[in-house]
C-alpha cells in the first residue's frame, strides 16, 4: 500500500514538474510578443532633413516609414505583404509601396520624379500636353503612358478609377476645391496634399524628392540627388555678399511690370547667391498670391540702379534686348540696361522644381560678372 502511494505521489511529482516545463514558454510568450510589438511601433530614426520643414518620417522595424505633412496628416508607408501595425494605422492612411499609377495634379510635382528616373510610376496628370516643357513628359504623354486625367478641380473619376490610380498628390489649390478631395477620397484613392511652396528656405522645397522617392522606392536615388545639389551649391552658399542687386520681372501684355514678392521663394534663391532683390513688393498684402503688380514707373524708381534685371521668360517670353526697348522705351535708362547686363529665363521654372539649386548657381554667376556666356538656365538678352 505504501509503495503505490509513493508510487502515485511520484507520478502527480513528476506531472506537476512537466507542466511547469511547458507552461513556462506560454508565460513568458506575452512578454515576448510585447517586447516584439513594441519594436514594430518604436521609431527606429528618422530621415534627415536639412531644409524642409513640412514633413518628417520615422522609420520603424520591418520597413515601415510613418510621414507627417504640416504636423497634422499622417501617412504609413508600408513594403508589399507587411501589416500595419494598429497602433501606427490608427489615424493614418496606410500605402503600400513602391506606389505605382500616380495621379500628379500638382504639376510642380512632376519634375523630381523625372529627375529619379520614375516617370513609369506616374499614371496621371492634370496639365495637358500642349503645356508641359519637360521633354520626357511630354514624350510619355505623346505615348500613351501618360495618361491627361483633368485639372485638379475636375479629375476624370472614371478613368482614374478605370486605371487603378493609388494616390493623388495635389497642391494646395485643392483646398480651394475640398468637394474633388472628399470625391476621391470617397472613391477610395488616397489625396496627398504638398506642401513644397510653403517652405521657409529654397532647398526646403527641393528635399521634398526625398519624399517623393519615398513613394516610389527611390529613397537611396533621392538622397544622392539632393547631396550632389547641395554639394555643387557648396562654394555658393559659403560665398560673402557680392553686394550687388537683382530685379526679376515679366512684362504682362496691360503694360504692368509683374514682380515677386519679397517674401517669395525667387527673392530668396538671389540671396541665398549673394545679392538683394528690388524692388521690394508689398509683404503685407491681404493675398496669397506670390506676385505683385507695378505700373512701370514705380518699378523704374525701385530697379532703375539694379546690377542686373532677370526677366522671367516663362509667361510672356522675350527674345531680345530690342524687343524689351521696343515694350518701352524707359527701360533705356536703366543701369543693368546700360551695362548689358539684362538676362532672360530659358526653361519652365515652373514644372522643372529640381533647378533651384542650378538657378541660385547662375543668379550668383549674373550678380559677380561671371564670363560665361552659356549659363544653365539664364541667357544674355541682346
Amino acid at each position: 500500500m505504501r509503495a503505490r502511494k509513493a508510487a502515485l505521489l511520484l507520478c502527480a511529482a513528476l506531472l506537476l514538474s512537466g507542466c511547469a516545463q511547458r507552461s513556462a514558454p506560454q508565460a513568458a510568450e506575452p512578454a515576448a510578443q510585447k517586447a516584439a510589438e513594441q519594436e514594430r511601433v518604436s521609431p527606429a530614426g528618422g530621415m534627415a532633413l536639412r531644409y524642409a520643414e513640412q514633413f518628417t518620417v520615422d522609420y520603424y522595424a520591418g520597413g515601415a516609414s510613418l510621414v507627417t505633412i504640416a504636423g497634422e496628416e499622417r501617412w504609413l508607408l508600408l513594403p508589399e505583404g507587411c501589416d500595419a501595425p494598429a497602433e501606427l494605422a490608427a489615424d493614418a492612411v496606410v500605402l503600400h509601396t513602391p506606389l505605382k499609377r500616380l495621379y500628379l495634379a500638382s504639376s510642380g510635382a512632376m519634375d523630381p520624379f523625372r529627375k529619379l528616373d520614375a516617370l513609369d510610376a506616374v499614371r496621371f496628370t492634370s496639365t495637358s500636353a500642349g503645356d508641359w516643357s519637360l521633354p520626357e513628359v511630354a514624350a510619355a504623354m505623346e505615348a500613351g503612358e501618360l495618361l491627361y486625367a483633368g485639372k485638379y478641380r475636375a479629375p476624370d473619376y472614371e478613368l482614374l478609377l478605370a486605371e487603378g490610380c493609388t494616390l493623388a498628390v495635389e497642391n494646395t489649390m485643392i483646398f480651394h476645391s475640398p468637394a474633388t478631395r472628399e470625391q476621391l477620397e470617397a472613391l477610395g484613392i488616397p489625396v496627398l496634399v504638398e506642401r513644397s511652396s510653403y517652405e521657409p528656405h529654397p532647398l526646403g522645397r527641393l528635399e521634398w524628392i526625398k519624399l517623393y522617392g519615398l513613394l516610389v522606392g527611390r529613397a537611396a536615388e533621392a538622397e544622392a540627388f539632393f547631396d550632389a545639389q547641395e554639394e555643387a551649391l557648396r562654394g555658393v552658399l559659403g560665398a560673402e555678399d557680392s553686394g550687388r542687386t537683382a530685379a526679376f520681372f515679366y512684362l504682362s501684355p496691360n503694360g504692368y511690370v509683374n514682380v515677386r514678392r519679397a517674401d517669395d521663394y525667387i527673392p530668396k534663391m538671389i540671396a541665398l547667391a549673394g545679392g538683394r532683390y528690388v524692388p521690394a513688393a508689398d509683404t503685407e498684402a491681404e493675398n496669397a498670391l506670390s506676385t505683385e503688380k507695378m505700373q512701370l514707373e514705380a518699378f523704374y524708381a525701385g530697379a532703375r540702379d539694379a546690377d542686373a534685371l532677370i526677366y522671367n521668360g516663362n509667361i510672356y517670353p522675350m527674345e531680345s534686348l530690342e524687343q524689351l526697348l521696343a515694350a518701352n522705351a524707359l527701360f533705356a535708362e536703366f543701369k543693368a540696361v546700360r551695362e548689358g547686363n539684362v538676362w532672360t529665363t530659358e526653361q519652365n521654372l515652373f514644372q522643372e522644381t529640381s533647378a533651384i539649386g542650378g538657378m541660385i548657381a547662375d543668379f550668383r554667376a549674373v550678380l559677380v560678372g561671371t564670363e560665361a556666356e552659356e549659363l544653365t538656365y539664364l541667357r544674355r538678352l541682346r
